[in-house]
């Protein structure tokens, strides 16, 4: 059969609207911190929910990003049968990506990205974290780290057998390269922030 199946055109609907969701967003609001798409970057995402100097928003943050997609697997999967849980993953950062709530001017779609991961193939994201964790240890780049895990973790999805998967998060990972052009430009030129200043 040539397309989505329904199940799976459900699931990324589904993935769509939870990773839409703007948590850094509304948490900074709802902490009378302001508007977060004027502070820093004007990224919606942990990173420049850090730079209001507050870490247990930012943390908030993170968890709410990874989650999101997480659950949408979970309840396509649960809704819709297991076909849909691969797409509801790519809904969900998507969503994140280019969210129609905010003219979609999303994140970067690192956190969303692992926690797709999580829900489809949990080794990958294993995987994400480790090499975010060496990568950063070595370089203190957290841009570095995002590239870095985003584009190693599918080899492990492909690794145990998961080859659907392992395709659909390199092209997401793509996306989440892209919308790092900025960050990749200043750490070619030396002038990226590392964690801990700027």
């Amino acid at each position: 059969m040539v397309g989505i199946s329904y199940g799976a055109a459900l699931g990324l609907a589904l993935g769509y609207l939870l990773g839409s969701i703007p948590f850094g967003l509304i948490l900074t609001r709802l902490a009378g911190a302001g508007d977060l798409r004027t502070i820093g970057s004007g990224n919606i995402g942990a990173t420049n929910v850090l730079r209001t100097g507050r870490k247990g928003l930012a943390a908030a943050t993170l968890v709410l990003d990874a989650l999101k997609a997480t659950f949408a697997v979970v309840l396509a999967a649960w809704a819709f049968g297991p076909e849909a849980a691969l797409a509801a993953a790519a809904g969900a950062i998507l969503g994140h990506l280019y969210p129609v709530w905010l003219r979609f001017r999303g994140g970067k779609g690192v956190a969303t990205f692992l926690g797709g991961l999580i829900g489809i193939a949990w080794p990958a994201a294993i995987a994400f974290a480790l090499v975010w964790l060496a990568v950063v240890a070595v370089t203190r780049y957290s841009s570095a780290a995002a590239l870095a895990a985003t584009a190693v973790s599918p080899l492990v999805a492909l690794a145990i057998g998961l080859g659907e998967a392992a395709l659909v998060f390199w092209t997401l990972a793509a996306l989440v390269w892209f919308k790092h052009s900025a960050n990749i430009g200043r750490l070619l030129t030396g002038s990226e922030p590392k964690i801990g200043r700027g």
